[in-house]
């Protein structure tokens, strides 16, 4: 007759479910306090707690994660060496000017480019009133047209203002 393993097996797994319970230890109380400050009924009782302002976090899990230290920090003559400082990477004033150059000629062309669609929007625009297309049989079909004519002005306008902005940055 075979005997079956399963009622053993069953059997010394709860054992050691029950041992690794019983062997953790008693749950804590873990407070919030003002500050996002947590702390547990180890460091404050429910008096102490209560007084602060304290509210007892229950039923969530709290995780902590460990972060490293912070990296020691250089100093004196170590530090400077080994943090570069903005002048102490500089440009050659050939190049720089070379950069200045080619960035304004590429804003000066994108700001006669959208001046020139400013111009043709506002073509278009017929101070208020456009003419009516084919297809606007439908007078909110035309209304909607006018709507975006009108955001469109408004968008151009913005973005030769911004260009502008920029080509004032630049050196002469």
């Amino acid at each position: 007759m075979k005997r079956n393993r399963f009622p053993r097996l069953a059997a010394a797994t709860l054992a050691a479910l029950v041992q690794a319970v019983l062997a953790q230890p008693a749950s804590t109380i873990v407070y919030r306090c003002p500050g996002n400050v947590f702390t547990s009924d180890r460091e404050l009782s429910a008096k102490q707690a209560n007084e602060q302002g304290c509210k007892v976090i229950e039923g969530t899990p709290i995780t902590v994660i460990q972060s490293r230290p912070p990296a020691p920090r250089p100093s004196g003559d170590a530090q400077a060496a080994a943090v570069p400082r903005p002048g102490d990477t500089r440009v050659d004033p050939g190049a720089q000017r070379a950069r200045d150059t080619d960035s304004r000629r590429i804003l000066e062309a994108e700001l006669r480019r959208e001046e020139g669609r400013l111009a043709d929007l506002k073509r278009e625009y017929n101070n208020g009133e456009p003419e009516r297309q084919g297809n606007e049989r439908n007078y909110q079909k035309y209304l909607d047209r006018v709507a975006d004519l009108q955001s469109g002005i408004a968008r151009k306008e913005g973005d030769i203002a911004a260009i502008k902005r920029e080509l004032a940055k630049l050196p002469p």
